[in-house]
């Protein structure tokens, strides 16, 4: 064998250094674009204050600075993430992870705070149901669990502080996410606010909150965020501190000068009354709809637990076609050190065409643009019938489309437009999508007679069970709880306090925001309700025809306890089997009887027991 000469073996063993330096940076994804399966469950750490992206973060004296390296890798069960220290991050924590249930990949955040910047991080293009403004824009995220399961994450003490718009959260076809002690919040929230402190003839005098920065030109006042700004259009909400009440209101805008005074302080002019009130607090947003807090889609065995939300930008916690959310105490409110007075730019707990069981238990729900909790399916209306077997159908609402609604083997309704009635029950063979609005149904059965174009479909397999108990909702400026589900609803042992509208409404509609769908079992059940508005509880469809079948049905209100401010108890339409029994209402005007509180229109099988009023 002819002899290496001394040269090229030097150059070979460089080489070969250099090739097995890369397995192993490859192996802790330092090079490797592609996600890598570990050979064994190890323990990765991360410190942004001392550690390095060069180290093999295995040991806390050898840890990673960024996410980056742990991005790179798809973590196998028994794995352990501990990031040591809180600091700055200018990229996202992206978890792809092959936990087991006997062995799961954890996550553990040390307690402080995390800044997380928008600019370089992970961004996607996502369809959010009733957030879809702006469906080609690229969405910022911070943490998020891309196909993994069985995930722990522990951060008792952590919070993340999101420095321009992002999903706080992103859970995307994954399964046994377990997400406990966390707290989310935002440098510059981009709910505004101000408090007026003083009224006079043509002028107001206000303090705009520190968190709220902005800048005044010719008179015009630009609110200014991490990354975006805007001049306020007419839609404002107003607290009442005294009253704890929260409300919409329309400032006209193009009537006020805003002049500087000193510090954060202005001087608000106006040539007619503008509605300001001293020591009313005005919360002012952008309406585009853009975004959401946290984002769940096509994901299952979801547990946020111990969670605390001091701001979300967009549609709150958005759950689209998930299946099993628990949900326990979790926190959304505004910090307390901050002095703000706005948590949720839109809704907090939002749930589009899930399955299985939500739940919702020893909560705090408050300070909101929109509702608490929404809990609904989605109508797609029918646009065409091709022959015996073939559908199709369109989502119809601006702001929800652009996501797979419908698999092969679900079952679906086809439901009268004007009486919201189920005309046909039927199974999906195929599902095809033709574009972001649209789908090509093949239907098991022959499509019935009386199935128009113009009617609507609904996915009954995406419809959940909801049991919301032992939570708070209060300063809500619409309503408390919506529900429109065919599964069993329990809502039992709630304070329900200051919603400015209904603190449950349960709707169903196929011509508005086509938010499906019919009511079967509703239990609503020692709950008590101060100070909501009225009628407390609105059982309301959007039916244009009556018939002699009731919309919703079942629905029984027991042993609940109710502040009145007005006369108005409870209203239906088009309901069937209403009991309303061993209830307490207080406030009650004298010689008021039940009944008087009470208003049914085209409502059958109503039973009315055992109720008792009193003036207290």
């Amino acid at each position: 064998m002819n002899k290496i000469p001394t040269c090229y073996l030097s150059l070979f063993i460089l080489i070969n250094s250099l090739f097995s330096s890369t397995l192993l940076f490859s192996a802790t994804g330092k090079v490797s674009a592609n996600n890598l399966i570990e050979s064994s469950p190890k323990t990765y750490y991360i410190n942004p204050n001392t550690g390095n992206d060069q180290n093999n973060g295995t040991g806390k004296t050898t840890a990673w600075k960024t996410f980056k390296q742990i991005n790179r890798l798809r973590l196998t069960a028994g794995t352990t993430v501990e990031i040591l220290a809180a600091g700055a991050f200018h990229e996202s924590l992206v978890i792809k992870a092959d936990g087991k249930q006997q062995a799961p990949v954890k996550l553990k955040f040390a307690p402080g705070r995390y800044h997380i910047y928008s600019a370089l991080a992970e961004k996607r293009q996502l369809h959010i149901a009733n957030t879809n403004d702006r469906p080609d824009e690229l969405k910022a995220i911070a943490l998020m669990f891309d196909k993994s399961s069985y995930v722990e994450v522990q951060g008792a003490g952590a919070t993340m502080i999101m420095h321009g718009k992002m999903i706080e959260t992103f859970v995307d076809h994954s399964n046994n996410i377990n997400i406990t002690g966390l707290s989310f919040d935002y440098n510059r929230p981009t709910v505004s606010e101000l408090k007026i402190t003083n009224i006079n003839a043509d002028y107001a005098d206000a303090v705009i909150h520190p968190d709220s920065k902005y800048s005044i030109k010719d008179s015009v006042i630009t609110w200014i965020g991490d990354g975006w700004s805007y001049q306020p259009g007419s839609y404002w909400q107003v607290l009442n501190p005294q009253t704890n009440d929260l409300s919409r209101m329309n400032m006209p805008m193009k009537d006020l000068r805003f002049v500087q005074k000193k510090g954060q302080e202005v001087r608000i002019y106006f040539k007619r009354d503008a509605g300001l009130k001293a020591g009313h607090i005005y919360q002012n947003r952008d309406v585009t709809r853009d975004c959401s807090g946290i984002f769940m889609q096509y994901s299952s065995d979801i547990q946020l637990q111990d969670i605390r939300l001091y701001f979300m930008h967009g549609m709150g916690v958005v759950s689209q076609y998930c299946h099993n959310i628990k949900m326990d105490k979790v926190v959304v409110r505004p910090d307390e050190k901050s002095g703000r007075t706005c948590a949720a730019w839109a809704d907090i707990l939002h749930f589009a065409g899930c399955s299985g069981k939500i739940e919702v238990s020893n909560s705090y729900l408050s300070a909101a643009n929109d509702d608490a909790v929404n809990v609904h399916g989605i109508h797609l209306k029918i646009t065409d019938i091709q022959g015996d077997h073939k559908i199709r159908v369109k989502f119809m609402h601006d702001q929800t489309y652009g996501f797979k609604a419908f698999s092969a083997g679900d079952s679906v309704a086809l439901v009268g437009a004007a009486s919201l009635l189920a005309t046909q029950d039927n199974q999906l063979v195929n599902a095809e999508k033709l574009n972001d609005k649209e789908f090509l149904l093949t239907l098991s059965k022959p499509i019935a007679k009386a199935v128009k174009i113009g009617d609507a479909v609904e996915n009954v397999s995406a419809t959940p069970e909801v049991w919301i108990h032992h939570t708070t909702i209060t300063r809500i400026p619409t309503r408390g709880v919506l529900a429109t589900t065919r599964r069993k609803v329990l809502i039992e042992h709630n304070t329900f306090e200051n919603t400015h509208m209904s603190a449950i409404f349960i709707n169903n509609d196929a011509s508005s925001w086509f938010e499906s769908g019919m009511v079967k079992d509703f239990t609503i059940r020692e709950n008590k309700f101060i100070r909501s508005g009225e009628p407390i509880i609105n059982i309301h469809p959007e039916n244009t025809v009556t018939g002699s079948t009731a919309v919703h049905n079942n629905i029984k209100v027991t042993d609940n306890h109710f502040w009145l401010h007005g006369d108005r108890l409870l209203e239906a339409k088009s309901t069937g089997n209403i009991r309303i029994s061993g209830n307490t209402i207080y406030n009650a005007t004298p010689d008021t009887s039940i009944n008087q509180l009470l208003k049914f229109t085209d409502c059958i099988g109503i039973d009315i027991s055992g109720n008792k009023l009193t003036q207290k």
